[in-house]
């Protein structure tokens, strides 16, 4: 995943004004914060490591968020809290349950791909925060997951879907989203529409796949 520019996403995100300005100083403790715990975990970073890696005191990030999970949480907050609002956005648009399902799929991919970084961070460490922090993270997935079961009962409903296991599906659709922000590579030979057009297909009619 590229790396965030000054003044990029997190100055919208963190309530600064859009466009080239230096970050604030909690903006730029956001940005260390998420490249040190998708690259060490929640347990394996410190607050000293990020108010280094920061060019800070630690008395900053005690300042703007309390404590490390405070840290955490505000992340969790600024990343993936709007997703399960634009997946029920799509499922309610009015178009055939299949196209819908597909769109489905790939306004997930793409709006986790714009936080890759997050999104596999709370897979991650879901269990190494307190019960809050958990819970926090845990509201939001079941939300996710929820959207997903009901686009599966959907789809059983309109023939397309022929188990009754939907919560199932909906598990093993989450599974390869999650595996694909585990390894996608923005560098990689295709671009992100492609590679997101290709998981839809996959989720959609299986390792046989459709006809070419």
């Amino acid at each position: 995943m590229k790396a965030l520019r000054r003044g990029e996403a997190w100055s919208g995100a963190a309530g600064g004004q859009a466009g080239h300005e230096e970050p604030t100083r909690r903006e730029e403790l956001l940005r260390t914060a998420v490249d040190l715990f998708a690259r060490y975990g929640y347990t394996g970073t410190s607050i000293r490591d990020i108010a280094n890696a920061a060019g800070m005191s630690v008395s900053n990030i005690y300042h703007y968020f309390g404590n490390k999970e405070g840290l955490w949480l505000a992340i969790l907050e600024y990343s993936i809290n709007g997703l399960p609002d634009r997946l029920n956005a799509v499922w309610q648009s009015d178009l055939d349950p299949v196209e819908r399902f597909r769109l489905l799929v790939k306004t997930h991919l793409s709006a986790s791909k714009s936080h890759q970084k997050e999104t596999r961070m709370f897979f991650i460490d879901q269990g190494e925060v307190s019960h809050r922090g958990n819970s926090r993270n845990k509201a939001i997935q079941t939300q996710i997951l929820d959207i997903y079961v009901q686009a599966m009962d959907e789809l059983r409903a309109a023939g397309y879907v022929h188990t009754r296991e939907v919560k199932i599906l909906a598990f093993n659709v989450l599974g390869v989203i999650s595996w694909y922000l585990r390894w996608y590579r923005a560098d990689g030979r295709l671009p992100a529409e492609k590679v997101h057009e290709e998981i839809a297909n996959f989720v959609l009619h299986g390792v046989l796949g459709p006809a070419e």
